[in-house]
């Protein structure tokens, strides 16, 4: 298993990104995140270190595994 790498809530978002999610909007200090191919919608905390269990539940909702979001990470 992959290790957790540990992540700011924009480092996140880049990567997110890379997988077509959009930022929607930003309510305070949560971002909301939809991607239309394959439906799905997350929201992320503009925090500058997430803990693991959101990361996690994060990762759980954008249907990305621990091992994608190393390899996005490296692009």
């Amino acid at each position: 298993m992959s290790e957790l790498p540990r992540l700011s809530g924009r480092e996140l978002l880049k990567a997110l990104g890379k997988v077509g999610f959009v930022l929607k909007r930003q309510h305070g200090s949560h971002m909301i995140l939809r991607r239309d191919e394959p439906w799905a919608q997350t929201v992320i905390p503009d925090h500058k270190e997430l803990d693991r269990g959101t990361l996690r539940a994060i990762l759980r909702q954008a249907e990305v595994s621990v091992q994608q979001l190393n390899q996005l990470l490296m692009e």
